[in-house]
């Protein structure tokens, strides 16, 4: 787990690599064993992970960054992050809690016959938000999973077993992560069709913001007026539809910026812009900054 940087002085990503003892394709660990881990001179900067990471704060406060934002968490918050974001750890301060960590591929049943409708879950992990604050009784449960999870981790048995196991843990303890999401947003929204619409909104811009930044053209695809498409994203959101779609293309407008060594033209090209000068704009919008700015901020941080 060891961050390197790569040439142009991008961000490197991180991959899923255990201790060489380690067989299982799903690893859960302490907070407090993190620094021991990467060892004394492991730069705390910005890193790109291809895993899926949980991170569950059970003590203490911390700051974590997510896609280039700052999300303050303490006891009970509950951080999903992707394979592909940008995160950094927090070791300013003092906390604690777990972190579990998989590849995409243990999410995938051994055959492909095998997948019913129950691992839809698996599926849909990006649906999740990035940051959970759990009731008590939520934590409690939480809490029992992980280290259930961690104490079958430690044991000496058959690995296709074991990873079965786990696999069907990672299930349930998805599976109440996502109720408790569905609960959060119907506190916030109880129109049942309001949620519905956005749900399809945020898989629709997932799939075309790179092309497509017309929110008249969503509306169209939803088969609903802008009006109607306007009031489930506020509804939902708390944002308008022009700055929901504006935040996504910008995230992937930093990814690109940071992950890579490409013009500044070619990125804004790959993200639907047909003139660079278009896309500088836009960026500056969006982010207080130019893009070669950013790039070079980011640079100097990630190398601090």
């Amino acid at each position: 787990m060891r961050k390197k940087k790569q040439a142009g002085g991008e961000i490197a990503p991180i991959g899923y690599n255990p201790r060489a003892a380690y067989k299982l394709h799903l690893e859960i660990f302490p907070v407090s064993a993190l620094k021991q881990r990467v060892g004394m001179d492991y730069s705390w900067g910005l890193e790109r992970i291809e895993f899926h990471l949980l991170i569950y704060i059970t003590e203490g406060r911390c700051t974590h960054v997510v896609d280039f934002e700052s999300i303050a968490c303490g006891q009970g918050s509950l951080l999903m992050l992707q394979p592909g974001q940008v995160q950094r750890f927090d070791m300013t301060t003092e906390w604690q809690g777990w972190l579990v960590i998989f590849r995409p591929e243990f999410l995938l049943p051994i055959k492909p016959t095998a997948l019913v409708p129950e691992l839809e879950v698996f599926h849909h992990l990006e649906e999740l938000p990035a940051h959970l604050a759990l009731k008590m009784s939520e934590q409690n449960a939480v809490v029992e999973s992980i280290t259930r999870m961690f104490n079958d981790t430690q044991l000496d048995v058959n690995t296709s077993i074991m990873h079965m196991l786990l696999r069907n843990q990672l299930q349930a303890l998805l599976n109440r992560l996502h109720l408790i999401a569905d609960l959060c947003e119907q506190v916030e929204c109880a129109n049942t069709v309001l949620l519905k619409r956005f749900e399809l909104f945020r898989r629709t811009v997932e799939q075309n913001f790179h092309r497509e930044h017309r929110v008249t053209e969503y509306a169209k695809r939803l088969g609903c007026s802008e009006k109607s498409l306007c009031r489930a994203v506020q509804e939902v959101s708390g944002s308008n539809t022009k700055v929901f779609l504006s935040k996504r293309i910008a995230l992937e407008a930093k990814r690109l910026l940071v992950f890579t060594c490409l013009p500044i033209s070619v990125i804004g090209h790959q993200l639907g812009f047909d003139e660079a000068t278009n896309f500088v704009k836009f960026f500056r919008h969006e982010a207080g900054c130019s893009p070669s700015d950013f790039r070079r901020q980011i640079s100097q941080l990630s190398s601090a």
